[in-house]
């Protein structure tokens, strides 16, 4: 079985992808197909779920044929014990404005080696952002940004070095500064993978 997407443990997913190879699936009416669906959730842990099984072309690959990949991190600034294990817990004042500020201005830039942890596999930083902004959800704070890629624990340093920014502790331009500094020793990726999600994955 091979997934979509490598990610931290605690991260969540709306949706993620997987392939295998069958000898006999391919033979089977949609009707049973879905019976082998139920029959997958029967046995599968209450925090998994299998929505369809769908037969593609033999070559296809649901890591490497992905052309985006869409995250949402969820943030709560007043206590909840029902929001502990689904976003991050951060109880000080932030301005949306200043965290708008420092989300376009990733749009401008390709290469994010400064949010990037160290010992990675990949033979390039560089990326390509097409959405980025936070918003209010209700009583939760979200951020939804949305890739050709993302490199390992890239979300989790944009996420929490633009709180930085939100709380005043730093300008847009020093935050612009990490980013061309290609150190991710200056990016702060401690937030929790608790608020993390994918949200989906485009082919």
């Amino acid at each position: 079985l091979t997934g979509s997407s490598r990610t931290d443990s605690g991260v969540h997913a709306f949706s993620n992808f997987f392939h295998f190879d069958s000898n006999c699936l391919a033979s089977y009416s949609s009707d049973r197909l879905a019976k082998v669906v139920y029959n997958l959730n029967a046995i599968l842990p209450d925090d998994i779920v299998i929505k369809k099984i769908s037969l593609v072309k033999s070559d296809a690959h649901c890591r490497f044929d992905a052309i985006g990949r869409e995250y949402k991190y969820y943030i709560y600034q007043l206590k909840d014990p029902f929001q502990s294990d689904r976003a991050f817990y951060y109880p000080y004042q932030l301005d949306l404005q200043l965290l708008n500020d420092a989300a376009t201005a990733l749009l401008s830039y390709r290469d994010f080696t400064a949010f990037s942890k160290r010992n990675t596999q990949v033979t390039t930083f560089d990326c390509s952002i097409v959405k980025s902004e936070w918003a209010m959800e209700g009583k939760l704070l979200v951020y939804s940004v949305q890739a050709n890629r993302f490199l390992r624990g890239m979300v989790k340093g944009l996420v929490g070095t633009m709180l930085k920014v939100g709380t005043g502790k730093m300008t847009i331009s020093e935050f612009c500064a990490i980013i061309e500094s290609k150190d991710c020793s200056k990016a702060d990726f401690s937030v929790s993978p608790q608020g993390l999600f994918l949200v989906n994955v485009i082919y």
